[in-house]
């Protein structure tokens, strides 16, 4: 009787060593195949920053135009500050 209940003890460790590995593995698998789905929605997004970047690089002169700006509004607020008298 001893022999048959060691053999049953060995076969449910087997079976639950084997669904253990099966879980496991299923694991693995699902976390691999997001991490693959991650990489190519990455590489989607890499395209996209890149096409922006080349869509703004043509802005280069903005901070040339700012510059202008502001000293027209430096020159009109100090003529009008003669024309006023204040």
């Amino acid at each position: 009787m001893t022999t048959l209940a060691d053999l049953a003890g060995w076969k449910i460790g087997i079976v639950l060593g084997v669904v253990v590995i099966l879980i496991a593995a299923a694991i693995v698998i699902v976390v691999v195949s997001l991490a693959l789905r991650i990489a190519r929605q990455a590489n989607t997004a890499v395209i996209g920053v890149d096409k922006v970047r080349v869509q703004t690089d043509s802005l280069a002169g903005v901070a040339r135009i700012n510059d202008s700006g502001m000293r027209i509004l430096r020159s009109a607020r100090a003529v009008r500050k003669v024309a006023v008298g204040k």
